[in-house]
């Protein structure tokens, strides 16, 4: 059970996320949702290397650098495409319900609430056309035709 200075303590730090957040969904807090949650840093391929400053030529494309680990060789996956493919309600039922193999933290997308992942829906279509996919999950074992980074756990004794 929590100590009331406890309690207080985390309602002051949740009260205001809340009473920051709109009360309809809109794409300008969709871009404020996708760079809180991290979304550029994979699947914007410049978004590291111009310091967090959003190129709207490559926002949400996808990578072609992939993370190689035991699962394979995952690429971030172009956004634009999957909004585009998906009206606000069944992109709603899929982020919901999706899965990803590493390093995506798909459980993270679990705890955006309706408003939160309506507007990054919105943001993502409002970036304008969608661009390739970006390239293909390669199994374990076989060889990626792009680069990317391995991903390796230590090996135990």
């Amino acid at each position: 059970m929590l100590r009331p200075i406890a309690l207080a303590a985390l309602l002051a730090v949740i009260a205001p996320a809340q009473a920051n957040e709109p009360a309809a969904p809109s794409a300008d807090y969709g871009k404020t949702v996708s760079i809180i949650g991290a979304c550029h840093d994979c699947h914007t391929a410049d978004y590291a290397e111009r310091a967090g400053v959003i190129n709207p030529d490559t926002a949400l494309k996808g990578s072609p650098v992939g993370f190689q680990g035991p699962w394979g060789t995952t690429y971030a996956i172009n956004l634009r495409v999957l909004a585009a493919g998906l009206n606000e309600d069944a992109w709603l039922k899929y982020l919901q319900a999706s899965t990803a193999r590493p390093p995506m933290p798909f459980y993270n997308l679990h705890a955006l609430d309706e408003i939160q992942l309506r507007s990054l829906h919105r943001y993502i279509v409002s970036l304008g056309a969608p661009g390739d996919p970006a390239p293909a999950f390669v199994p374990p074992g076989q060889k990626p035709v792009f680069p990317y980074t391995v991903i390796a756990p230590p090996v135990m004794p």
